[in-house]
């Protein structure tokens, strides 16, 4: 691609994820601590808020979708917490099982848990390089 022809990565728009049904999916959700920002059952969608930004996770109901393990390897998307171990506790009080327990990574710690479509969310911190983290 000559440099006329290339464009410009302005961010993300949202994350869309696949579930077997709507209603059972934001249910989950919600359990997991997420915000609602809007349904359209007739559509089959619901955004999920992600922190203050205007992107979030697209929910897109796929009616053949069954409920199945996560795949291994498979596409993961990891949300910045202030302190994974304490999302893993309130997810865990939640009734929210997690693939594993918190596990360190170079920039702090992270605990993932999967949605009954196996969808894989994280939720990272940066306690060991807080420089490179959100600032609140």
């Amino acid at each position: 691609m000559s440099d006329d022809e290339s464009y410009e990565l302005l961010g993300f728009d949202n994350v869309l994820l696949p579930v077997g049904d709507i209603g059972e999916a934001v249910g989950f959700y919600e359990q997991a601590g997420f915000t609602v920002g809007f349904r359209l059952d007739e559509a089959g969608i619901a955004l999920l808020k992600v922190g203050g930004e205007t992107p979030g996770i697209l929910l897109r109901q796929e009616e053949a979708l069954g409920h199945r393990p996560p795949p291994w390897p498979s596409p993961r998307v990891w949300l910045e917490v202030p302190d994974a171990r304490a999302a893993a506790r309130a997810l865990g009080d939640a009734g929210i099982a997690l693939i594993d327990e918190p596990a360190p990574v170079v920039t702090g710690w992270t605990v993932e848990i999967s949605d009954p479509w196996g969808n894989v969310i994280g939720f990272t911190d940066y306690s060991k390089r807080p420089e490179l983290g959100r600032r609140p």
